[in-house]
């Protein structure tokens, strides 16, 4: 945001919810790009890789997962843990890896998105897993949020964040300028490690 407006001080961008993947929003144009994990999509829905994201788990400062020994398989499974997920699907890669211990944790909140997530671990012993891109240019504690991120001790697979938008927009000079912006602001801040 901060290089759009600095660039375009007077524009108004307008983010809107998508709980799918459909491609119909962005045929219609009710939607003129959306960013996230490929999906169903279309034939003709132009895509770019932005970057890598990874999972890393969030607790409040103080949660007792953090002190001590550190954050193993076991002491992570055996907090209460909330998901967040648009469909309310409980299940994520984190089980998986999980299962494949012998381990299972117990969900005990589903949330509809990451900030409600991160919210809640925040003022609770409830713990979260999030996009590392949740939590902003930071490492350890979360600023002002009373959050501190961690390591998953678990391994759970690196995935892609990308731009789509309908071909109709391709020759639109703002909407190239806006897409290319995004593009080189995550280039810049999600460079490969």
């Amino acid at each position: 945001m901060t290089a759009i407006t600095q660039a375009a001080p007077r524009i108004r961008l307008r983010f809107a919810p998508k709980p799918d993947k459909d491609a119909r929003p962005l045929r219609e144009g009710l939607i003129d790009l959306e960013i996230g994990l490929l999906g169903t999509s279309a034939p003709e829905i132009r895509t770019q890789f932005l970057f890598y994201d990874r999972y890393v788990g969030v607790a409040r400062v103080g949660h007792p997962l953090l002190a001590g020994a550190g954050v193993t398989p076991e002491r992570y499974a055996a907090c209460k843990h909330i998901v967040a997920s648009r469909e309310g699907n409980v299940a994520e890669p984190i089980d998986g890896a999980l299962q494949k211990l012998g381990l299972q944790r117990t969900v005990v909140v589903v949330v509809p998105g990451y900030p409600d997530a991160m919210r809640i671990a925040g003022q609770s012993d409830l713990v979260t897993t999030v996009p590392h891109s949740c939590l902003g240019n930071t490492s350890g504690p979360v600023a002002t949020t009373g959050l501190e991120s961690f390591e998953l001790p678990l391994p759970v697979p690196e995935f892609k964040i990308s731009a789509m938008w309908h071909p109709r927009m391709d020759a639109d000079p703002a909407h190239r300028w806006l897409r290319d912006t995004v593009m080189s602001v995550c280039r810049a801040a999600y460079s490969r490690r």
